[in-house]
């Protein structure tokens, strides 16, 4: 697959680089320019990241870096058995535990909540450093969600970081998932408070958490351009009826010409009648 002559490899993570240190310089080179890409594309073209994996994969299989590059492109894709191969193989290769909570909400889009809930529970997690626990936690509430037990999803959220008035990056996420969770059980007041709660905190726009709290208010957005495009629609209209009155009013002014010149013809007709001489 084409890689523009902006991406030079270079931009990669210094760690990632000093992995790639094993392979010679040229293919090295090629590798990092993939991994580029799929950085670049998973969030908005998530199946030309997956592209540029496969090939940084078969380039560099035994790299750590590239197996987990090739997990969270196929886990962007909804390929969770693949995903989880991959998590897997990376762990493997660096003996990291970085990946549990992703690996486990791959067991979740397997349809295996119980294996997710089951990875929440394993020592692994006290290895985490707190961004990973707060992500393990979520998906641990998201199995219990799976489940069906949504009393048990808002136990799961509540937590020292979610009391918490400091403003993490993981803070508005953990905010929104115990408001939706709340508003799953019917408890719409306190769902409103966290989605607000959760807006304040959501510097970046990474939920949408502002429009969930909009619908609990009743406030309806317009697409200004649908407005826009009705309104020249209405405008159209009315010029059309308009041009069609004038249409009416010329041919009304014709037929009327018309009968006036009836009118004469008739009238001459009748002088040449009367001036003829009788037989």
């Amino acid at each position: 697959m084409p890689i523009p002559d902006d991406v030079t490899g270079e931009e990669i993570d210094a760690d990632v680089r000093q992995e790639l240190l094993s392979l010679p310089k040229g293919l090295a080179e090629d590798v990092s320019r993939n991994l580029v890409m799929v950085a670049r594309l998973i969030d908005e073209d998530p199946e030309g990241a997956y592209a540029y994996s496969r090939i940084a994969l078969r380039l560099a299989s035994r790299v750590a870096a590239v197996r987990e590059a090739a997990g969270f492109a196929a886990y962007a894709n909804q390929k969770y058995s693949e995903a989880l191969a991959e998590f897997r193989a990376a762990r493997r290769m660096t003996g990291n535990v970085d990946l549990w909570p992703v690996m486990a909400d791959c067991e979740r889009g397997l349809g295996r909540p119980e294996k997710a809930l089951d990875m929440a529970g394993a020592p692994e997690v006290h290895k985490l450093d707190k961004a990973g626990q707060v992500e393990m936690r979520l998906v641990a509430a998201g199995a219990r969600r799976d489940m069906g037990q949504l009393d048990a999803a808002i136990v799961t959220l509540q937590s020292p970081e979610l009391a918490s008035n400091s403003v993490q990056p993981w803070t508005a996420r953990l905010r929104y998932a115990y408001a939706d969770a709340l508003l799953a059980a019917g408890r719409e007041d306190e769902a409103r408070e966290w989605f607000a709660k959760a807006v304040e905190s959501d510097k970046d726009g990474s939920t949408d958490a502002s429009d969930r709290l909009a619908e609990l208010d009743g406030v309806e957005f317009v697409d200004a351009l649908v407005e826009d495009e009705d309104e020249v629609e209405v405008e159209v209209e009315v010029a059309t009826e308009a041009e069609a009155e004038d249409e009416i009013d010329a041919e009304d002014e014709i037929e009327t010409e018309d009968d006036e010149d009836d009118d004469d013809f008739d009238i001459v007709e009748a002088d040449d009648d009367d001036e003829a001489p009788r037989g």
